[in-house]
């Protein structure tokens, strides 16, 4: 959530930032009207109570000089109510403008670079060479059906359209991946967590995914719990309401779950496969700091991801996202892109934030230092997401009979 008090007070500096982010003018209007609404109703109460004050103060005086005081006395009992008339709307223009700001992402870092959407991303480098190959590459579903690996069509029977059953080889390989990704990831620092794949309401408000995303979550009917679509919702909100000390950051967590999203409104080429399903399986990393350790944290963060995949052997590149493709709780972001021979592209299968204080304003999550409550800051990147890492394995390392190489760090755990 962002800074009410910086809203506040410079307003038209903080929605020009938004602005950045490609925020509906429309919603920035309803917060302007938002924000005067609280101002005015603030003024009213803070001039009335004044008024109070100086009739409280007249009244001691009268008494002292022995003035009747039962014409102030009305005055005073009036202003009474009309204080808590005031106190309530004062209260309901803070309720309005909060339920508004819960629907604003965060303000992104002011070096990202402006642009409309993935188009405008910048590439910082690339990282080992696509393969080359004297055949012509096959798609990872062709991959899959040709090896037994992935049955799309029981996994519609099962469920529906975009659920999969993977199995034999490809089921020894996703668990192997998993394991692999938590010890490289816990041999970079990263404590191994396991936690809920449902959480409350009040979690995914704590990292952004509610109010905004709900049409993209699974709840469970009739409760007030929900189907993570990422271990960064639960792994965050290990800490809400909690004060940490300071010297005890950076925590830095990292978590194997299912995740579960609707995918509203996703479409095209990825309907085929596995590259956007409504289940599949993730390694993230979450990281807690101090607000001066969040930079190098987050450069850590997009290392370990990086070198991850240079270990299983996969091309991919680096790109800083600009302010248009940036997600809702960002300030900045970086994709990692793996190259899919199959598709002859680069394709997302990791993105790393540092989400500076929004988070943790809505969470509550703050640290003491110096005797004072700070905001930390909250980090989170995938590391990596399993399907699509299974994926590029099948495509970068097919052979020209179908057959697919197993990368050399993985074989041990098979």
């Amino acid at each position: 959530m962002i800074d009410v008090k910086l809203l506040q007070k410079n307003f038209d500096e903080t929605t020009t930032a938004l602005m950045r982010k490609k925020v509906d003018p429309s919603v920035i209007n309803e917060l302007r009207t938002a924000n005067e609404n609280l101002k005015s109703a603030k003024t009213a109460y803070e001039t009335l109570q004044a008024k109070q004050n100086e009739l409280s103060r007249l009244f001691g005086q009268y008494k002292k000089e022995g003035k009747s005081t039962d014409e102030l006395k009305i005055e005073v009992d009036a202003n009474k109510a009309t204080l808590n008339d005031l106190l309530d709307a004062q209260r309901a223009a803070e309720e309005a403008l909060d339920a508004i700001i819960m629907r604003i992402p965060n303000i992104p870092d002011a070096d990202v670079p402006d642009g409309e959407d993935e188009n405008d991303n910048i590439e910082i480098r690339k990282v080992l060479t696509p393969p080359t190959f004297s055949f012509t590459p096959k798609e990872h579903w062709e991959l899959a059906e040709q090896n037994g690996w992935i049955d799309f069509e029981r996994g519609v029977k099962l469920a529906k359209s975009r659920f999969s059953v993977v199995s034999g080889m490809g089921a020894r390989l996703e668990r192997a991946l998993i394991n692999f990704m938590l010890d490289f990831n816990r041999e970079r620092g990263f404590e191994e967590y396991s936690v809920p794949m449902l959480v409350n309401r009040r979690a995914l408000e704590g990292t952004g995914q509610l109010p905004k995303f709900e049409d993209d979550l699974f709840k469970v009917e009739e409760e007030e719990l929900y189907l993570i679509p990422t271990a960064e919702v639960p792994l965050t909100n290990l800490f809400q309401d909690e004060i940490l000390n300071g010297t005890d950051l950076p925590i830095k967590m990292t978590g194997y779950t299912s995740c579960f999203r609707k995918e509203a409104g996703s479409g095209g080429r990825d309907v085929r496969g596995m590259i956007r399903q409504h289940q599949f399986h993730k390694v993230e990393l979450v990281a807690i700091t101090r607000a001066d350790q969040s930079d190098a944290v987050f450069e850590d963060m997009v290392a370990c991801a990086s070198d991850l995949l240079a270990a299983l052997g996969l091309p991919h590149r680096l790109v800083t996202l600009c302010t248009g493709d940036l997600g809702f709780g960002a300030a900045r972001t970086v994709d990692l892109e793996v190259w899919l021979p199959g598709q002859n592209s680069y394709r997302e299968i990791s993105s790393v934030s540092n989400t500076r204080d929004f988070q943790a304003r809505r969470a509550k999550i703050r640290y003491k230092e110096e005797g004072k409550n700070i905001l930390a800051h909250t980090l989170n990147g995938s590391s990596l997401a399993v399907g699509r890492t299974m994926i590029a394995i099948m495509e970068n390392f097919q052979q020209e009979d179908g057959t697919i190489l197993i990368p050399a760090v993985l074989q041990k755990y098979l």
